[in-house]
């Protein structure tokens, strides 16, 4: 059984004003101690207080990334923000393909093969996300869904790129309908999204962290993690609480 890096990352979305930001990440730091060092806990606040965020979380064990970046390296992109801004403001890790960018914003897998090379390039690790919606799951299509965005996307990257990988699922269905994915269902498609990087990745998928994004909090996170394919979560909600957070991390 291959030790797989074990990951809560928080994707605070479109919340939080910088003080804020600065107030929640002391706070994840401040019971950072309470998680087992077995445990890799990420924050992902806006773009605007990614530096002060990042400056609060010195020497605290707990990392930072960014909620997207821009599929160019720099020039006439207004409004933009590239990945090699986000990593020269110390950022490990860059959320890619979340289905609201999917959903909201029209990004495509030709958008993400860019991003995705855009965060290579300048040493971010992918948080690249999959999943399928209430229509494609109820039609039963999930894992076609999900099969082409990782053919679409993830089969493009060298092993050795392949490797600082980290994916996300998301059961888009059961975010905020009031409908929830149960542990099983979980654990089945994270074995079959494991199974199709297999088939291009060979031995390399045992290592890749498959993180689960669906309304995960404290009551149900042990639930979940303790499935074999389940590596962690990405966390919406339960992430804007510092207690909540920290009590997901110590699901483990």
């Amino acid at each position: 059984m291959t030790m797989r890096k074990k990951i809560v990352a928080g994707n605070w979305k479109m919340n939080t004003l910088p003080a804020e930001g600065v107030e929640l990440a002391k706070g994840v730091a401040a019971g950072r101690k309470d998680v087992c060092d077995c445990v890799t806990l990420i924050v992902c606040p806006p773009f605007t207080h990614l530096s002060s965020v990042i400056e609060a979380l010195k020497g605290s064990n707990v990392e930072v990334g960014a909620q997207d970046c821009a599929t160019e390296t720099k020039g006439a992109y207004t409004g933009e923000v590239a990945a090699q801004m986000i990593a020269a403001l110390g950022c490990k890790y860059v959320i890619l393909g979340h289905s609201e960018r999917r959903q909201y914003y029209g990004e495509t897998s030709a958008t993400l093969n860019k991003k995705m090379a855009e965060a290579y390039a300048n040493n971010l690790t992918p948080i690249y996300c999959v999943g399928e919606n209430l229509d494609e799951r109820e039609a039963e299509r999930h894992f076609d869904v999900v099969k082409a965005q990782i053919e679409e996307v993830v089969f493009n990257l060298t092993e050795e790129q392949f490797r600082n990988l980290v994916i996300a699922y998301e059961p888009v269905w059961a975010i905020g309908t009031g409908k929830t994915a149960t542990a099983e269902q979980a654990q089945e498609i994270h074995a079959y999204i494991r199974e199709v990087l297999r088939s291009k990745f060979g031995a390399a998928a045992e290592e890749c962290p498959i993180l689960y994004g669906g309304s995960c909090k404290p009551s149900n996170a042990g639930e979940i993690f303790a499935k074999a394919d389940v590596d962690g979560g990405l966390i919406g909600g339960a992430a804007l609480k510092a207690e909540d957070f920290l009590a997901i991390g110590k699901a483990f």
